[in-house]
């Protein structure tokens, strides 16, 4: 009755079957052939298309990188020129404004010089005139009160001779 009781186990997991082993690995070689010709060339082919499609991203980065920075680079020349000129700009315009009201200074200076010399100048003119009215008015009352005077000290035939005289010099002053 022990027999019956315990059933041996001859098919168990747990024992190794050596057929089984064998059609196992056969099965799994004929698999692994038929995976290699018929999936693993187009996992291998697409992995290498995309390891291919990944390095030319990575190219093309780097690529659109360096591009970049030779653009920035050429910006910042461009920004430092831009700025550069834009100083000798200023700084030429300072020295024009200031070269300009040096000039119109100079100008106004020689204008205001004019002025004043024309007015010394108008001023002399008139100066002189007066002195000759002046003088004109001093001779006729010299001449009038010497008239007087030799009205009373002269006579007819005396005053005749100085007029005859006198009327001589201007005659011959005339010509």
């Amino acid at each position: 009755m022990l027999t019956s009781g315990v059933v041996l186990l001859a098919g168990s997991l747990l024992t190794p079957n050596p057929g089984l082993i064998f059609w196992t690995a056969v099965t799994f070689v004929i698999v692994l052939v038929i995976l290699r010709k018929v999936a693993w060339g187009p996992i291998i082919s697409a992995l290498e298309e995309r390891e291919k499609g990944i390095q030319s991203s990575i190219d093309r980065a780097y690529q659109a990188k360096e591009e970049s920075e030779a653009i920035l680079r050429k910006n910042r020349e461009l920004l430092s020129k831009a700025d550069a000129d834009a100083d000798r700009i200023i700084r030429e315009g300072k020295e024009y404004a200031e070269k300009l009201r040096a000039e119109l200074t100079e100008k106004a200076q020689d204008e205001s010089k004019k002025m004043i010399a024309a007015a010394m100048d108008s001023i002399e003119q008139e100066k002189r005139r007066a002195l000759d009215v002046l003088r004109n008015e001093v001779a006729d009352l010299a001449v009038k009160g010497a008239e007087k005077i030799i009205r009373t000290a002269l006579d007819a035939d005396m005053q005749k001779k100085i007029v005859n005289s006198m009327i001589q010099d201007l005659s011959s002053k005339r010509n």
